[in-house]
């Protein structure tokens, strides 16, 4: 790793430039927690409005996550760990959702899982309608913020040596074991960084979230269909949600920081 220049050899010019793009990143945020975070604002925050959204996004970004880590995990040390035909293939199409506009994300789940798609109508015959409906928020967000974890998990099973897993078989240890025991630990700073990153992901989606699964409130209308919807109406509740995610990304991030620096730390 590069070392670090000394503080007084900061060239001025990159120094000027840094100064002034964080100011232009900076006046926005400030505006909106000083217009969303006042004592005017707050009993909007109590309305059902806010309440509801929070509600759908915390319930159904949980279900994601966890489908995301249940699924994502496996296809991760699959990627980190083997080698096989169509490789290449497997690790393109689970990186593609974080290239697509989520726009596109939400017709193609449409076209695959709505009421006219290609498995929607067997799934209704079956008495399953996805679209439109709190499931179809779940498979949004998953579809949408699932490749965050899977490149973050991949990253961690790839960041030791193979040798340990192999020592530890012959030390007796079962390929479970091995797992649980020594391949899952080693990678957890990155798996955890893969979950901020893919919770984060979630909490934000708009484009697929509103094109599969609508906006109805106590539903399916996440926070930032609510920020949407209400910037049409009633600027407070939109107000207090903007603030709200500004200050949950902010401590996210932090938290991003964290992780890596305990990572660094650990190395």
């Amino acid at each position: 790793m590069t070392p670090l220049m000394p503080r007084a050899h900061i060239p001025p010019l990159p120094l000027a430039f840094s100064i002034v793009l964080a100011a232009f990143l900076l006046l926005p945020t400030l505006a909106l927690l000083l217009r969303g975070l006042t004592a005017q604002a707050w009993p909007a925050l109590l309305g059902p409005v806010v309440t509801d959204a929070l509600t759908v996004s915390a319930l159904t970004s949980g279900a994601s996550l966890l489908l995301t880590v249940l699924l994502g995990t496996p296809a991760a040390w699959l990627l980190a760990r083997r080698r096989f035909v169509g490789h290449a293939f497997l690790e393109t199409l689970l990186d593609l959702p974080m290239t697509l506009p989520p726009v596109v994300a939400g017709v193609a789940l449409l076209l695959a899982f709505g009421s006219r798609g290609w498995l929607g109508k067997g799934l209704e015959l079956a008495g399953i309608s996805l679209a439109f409906s709190p499931a179809a928020v779940v498979l949004a967000l998953l579809f949408t913020s699932a490749p965050f974890y899977i490149r973050a998990a991949r990253a961690g099973f790839s960041a030791f040596d193979a040798d340990i897993e192999a020592a530890a078989r012959v030390d007796g240890a079962g390929e479970r074991g091995v797992f649980f025991r020594v391949t899952l630990p080693l990678a957890l700073p990155f798996l955890l960084e893969g979950v901020v990153l893919a919770w984060a992901r979630s909490l934000g989606e708009f484009g697929a979230t509103i094109l599969f699964a609508g906006s109805l409130q106590g539903r399916t209308r996440t926070v930032p269909l609510a920020i949407y919807s209400a910037l049409e109406s009633d600027l407070r509740p939109a107000l207090v949600l903007s603030a709200l995610m500004v200050v949950f990304a902010f401590g996210l991030l932090l938290l991003l920081r964290l992780l890596a620096a305990r990572r660094v730390g650990e190395r």
